[in-house]
């Protein structure tokens, strides 16, 4: 088939799916131009819209999601890694009523929040620890930190790194972003970064980046990547930052503990403060003494809710109740027999397709090729992700557009099963497509 008449018939094949999409959630279509009056596009979020519209759920429960039209669908993006924990679980939901019977906001700090900073100074190996509101608060303050720390200006974070809503990389710095002076490194790409690093040393505060790629298509940093940024930062006095947001859900400890290199700081995310509003940033304590406010020079850190009473008590629970290191290692063991069927399956049809990724989260691609690099992905045909989007859709299947999969604690074997079945429907039905 040449080329042109594939693209058509990829665009063909698109508007179809689109047109049944619609067709069958005529509330939910009617729901986005009421949105679209009163928020650009409709959306407040922009990484949760999909065309023709996105899916708008009326409720949850356990892995399962309704939306406003009827339709449910098994969940299998899990909030893009924050909802871990599944929708109302028993054990979330009786943390959370017992917080609001405490009172939900003191202005004054408590104890629960001394529990909480125990249990995650104690399971990913932090010296000290800060609470903040979500992911992309904890990097800016990481950064802020080893800013502060080194009395340098710089920082590294690499191509295709995703650090919260205003430190995005995918296709270099977003227009969006908070204005830090950049330089950005290649991710593993080790003799380029390296002469980046040596290039910017004296002027370079921190390098920071994800030991997996999450939003840049769940990419592993090899470990000589990493042995590299290790040895190069620790001999000239750059801040080494892991963004484990996403990543320290991968191992009991952390990325950083899996693959035996520690490095300065560390940022969490939501599903450490069990899937509410929160983050966190921590480590090393020479630098994060900075921040004690017994000290005459202390760094101000701000924020009304960084220890609520919901966060810290929800939070506690989870990380010692419910995802407990056992509890870890099971989600991750299935997210690899998963990841491993998926990549049986395409090996089997012979299809330009590809599931990357650890434990539970995975990424599947439109390509056959070797993907070690964000740049591997940039000649992926965008559609094709669409198209596997829109058809597992009306399989009762969501994901992410780009093809991103978290799972949740409460997604079993027999729901992996029939994923695998609901994608080898879809290359049955458009194999000449992704051949």
């Amino acid at each position: 088939m040449a080329n042109s008449e594939r693209s058509a018939r990829i665009d063909a094949a698109l508007d179809e799916a689109k047109r049944a999409f619609a067709a069958a959630r005529p509330k939910t279509e009617a729901m986005q131009a009421r949105a679209a009056a009163v928020m650009p596009g409709g959306n407040t979020r922009t990484v949760l819209f999909s065309a023709p519209f996105p899916v708008r759920v009326e409720k949850a429960e356990g892995s399962r999601l309704t939306d406003i039209d009827g339709h449910s669908y098994l969940d299998l993006l899990g909030e893009y890694s924050a909802g871990i924990y599944g929708h109302s679980h028993r054990r979330i939901m009786a943390a959370a009523r017992d917080a609001l019977a405490m009172g939900l906001n003191f202005g004054a700090q408590h104890g629960e929040e001394v529990k909480l900073a125990e249990t995650v100074t104690r399971r990913f190996a932090l010296d000290l620890v800060r609470f903040t509101n979500s992911g992309t608060e904890a990097n800016m303050m990481a950064l802020a930190a080893a800013r502060c720390f080194t009395g340098r200006r710089r920082i590294m974070p690499l191509r295709g790194g995703y650090h919260g809503g205003t430190l995005y990389f995918s296709h270099g710095a977003s227009p969006v972003n908070a204005p830090f002076d950049c330089v950005l490194g290649l991710f593993n790409d080790i003799d380029a970064t390296q002469l980046l690093i040596a290039g910017h040393a004296d002027d370079l505060a921190a390098v920071i980046l994800e030991p997996m790629l999450g939003g840049g298509g769940c990419i592993s940093a090899s470990p000589e990547f990493l042995a590299m940024l290790r040895q190069e930062t620790a001999a000239r006095g750059i801040v080494l930052i892991f963004d484990e947001v996403m990543t320290s859900r991968l191992h009991p400890g952390g990325l950083a503990a899996k693959t035996g290199i520690e490095p300065d700081l560390k940022t969490l995310g939501k599903y450490v403060g069990g899937g509410m509003s929160f983050g966190a940033f921590g480590g090393k304590r020479a630098i994060m003494e900075l921040f004690d406010p017994t000290r005459p020079d202390a760094l101000p850190h701000a924020g009304t809710f960084n220890n609520n009473t919901l966060t810290m008590t929800v939070g506690q629970v989870a990380m010692t109740e419910v995802f407990t290191p056992d509890a870890c290692v099971e989600l991750n063991e299935r997210g690899d027999r998963l990841r491993s069927a998926l990549n049986e399956l395409f090996m089997r049809y012979q299809v330009k397709m590809r599931a990357t990724g650890q434990g539970s989260m995975i990424a599947i691609h439109p390509t056959a090729g070797d993907i070690a690099r964000p740049e591997d992905l940039d000649a992926t045909d965008k559609r094709l992700r669409q198209l596997l989007f829109l058809d597992l859709l009306a399989d009762g299947i969501y994901m992410a557009e780009r093809g991103f999969m978290a799972l949740s604690l409460m997604v079993t074997d027999e729901d992996c099963a029939r994923v695998v079945s609901a994608v080898e429907a879809h290359i049955t039905a458009r194999r000449d497509l992704l051949v």
